[in-house]
């Protein structure tokens, strides 16, 4: 069977995530591009300044930039226990970038949303508020309809936060790559499994690290200044994923970042970096939006191509 890619890629990218969304009520997509935010501004002065700021006060930077959307709501303390610093360097951290403390710079956060609050934004602080409250004895059927709502919460802010002009660049650094190594890790590595398979139906020659037999330094010795690295992590960053990652900068390779934070270990120094903010239940976090953006990977990649897909079975042959 012949599947013909044929449709425009912005177009395709709407259906593609309509579709997983189609489930939640009264969705709205907020633009993901236009006149820069107050917040968007601030992280891009924080981003320009990480490298110069002391540890606590990169710890803080952060954090703003993974929870931004639920600073408005969280006091101090929260906020410095989850950076584990003093609630002092917050302060130290808004006076860094003028503000005349805490309160004010979060008043920038409360601003933002405040105007952009939608019932998708509201039923998402539900799931949230659900899932925190769990109870005990819970039957086996809620704690399904608790994973599905944390992953339906999960896709809700895959779509608010979608990033066109990061997408397109990522796109593109695959449709101009000679190899393409892919590398993740214990949870995340069954998405790199994935991607590997779905960029196998193309004419790029594809690389799965997968360290087997401990062999991450001789599977990623080869990378050089015309390939590209996906990789994948989440905090506590996969120490193999960096260590990869070093490599393929070290070679003068590209590495495309799929990631929670622009500022983090994985995402700082990329050449092109995928945000995505997965949710979680029972303290386990969703895969769902990572699979999801993945898969609108291939797609948008298949189409720059003008790709088609030959899928023949033979008989004697296995199969899918």
């Amino acid at each position: 069977m012949v599947i013909a890619i044929c449709i425009a890629q912005n177009k395709l990218m709407e259906i593609f995530f309509q579709t997983a969304l189609a489930c939640i009520p009264d969705f709205r997509r907020t633009p993901c591009m236009g006149k820069q935010s107050a917040v968007d501004e601030l992280l891009q002065r924080i981003a320009q300044d990480f490298e110069t700021l002391p540890r606590q006060l990169q710890n803080v930077a952060s954090y703003l930039e993974r929870e931004r959307a639920n600073i408005m709501v969280q006091r101090i303390n929260e906020i410095a226990a989850g950076c584990d610093v003093h609630p002092s360097a917050v302060v130290r951290f808004a006076q860094r970038f003028g503000y005349s403390g805490f309160s004010e710079m979060q008043a920038v956060f409360r601003h933002e949303y405040t105007e952009a609050v939608t019932p998708a934004r509201s039923y998402q602080q539900r799931i949230r508020r659900v899932i925190a409250e769990g109870e005990g004895d819970m039957p086996a059927s809620q704690m399904a309809v608790r994973f599905m709502d944390a992953s339906r919460s999960g896709l809700d802010e895959l779509v608010k936060s979608f990033n066109a002009k990061h997408f397109d660049a990522a796109v593109d650094l695959l449709v101009k790559a000679e190899n393409i190594y892919v590398v993740a890790v214990r949870r995340t590595f069954s998405i790199a499994s994935y991607i590997v398979y779905a960029l196998q139906h193309t004419a790029k020659r594809v690389h799965l690290v997968s360290g087997l037999g401990g062999m991450y330094r001789e599977q990623i010795r080869s990378i050089g200044k015309n390939d590209v690295l996906i990789a994948i992590s989440y905090p506590p960053y996969g120490k193999e994923t960096l260590y990869c990652s070093r490599v393929a900068h070290q070679h003068k390779a590209k590495v495309l970042a799929i990631t929670d934070s622009a500022l983090g270990a994985l995402g700082r120094e990329a050449h092109a970096t995928l945000l995505v903010q997965e949710s979680s239940a029972f303290a386990f976090r969703a895969l769902t939006s990572t699979i999801c953006l993945c898969q609108a990977l291939f797609v948008a990649l298949a189409y720059k191509l003008e790709l088609k897909v030959e899928e023949t079975i033979h008989s004697g042959e296995y199969d899918d």
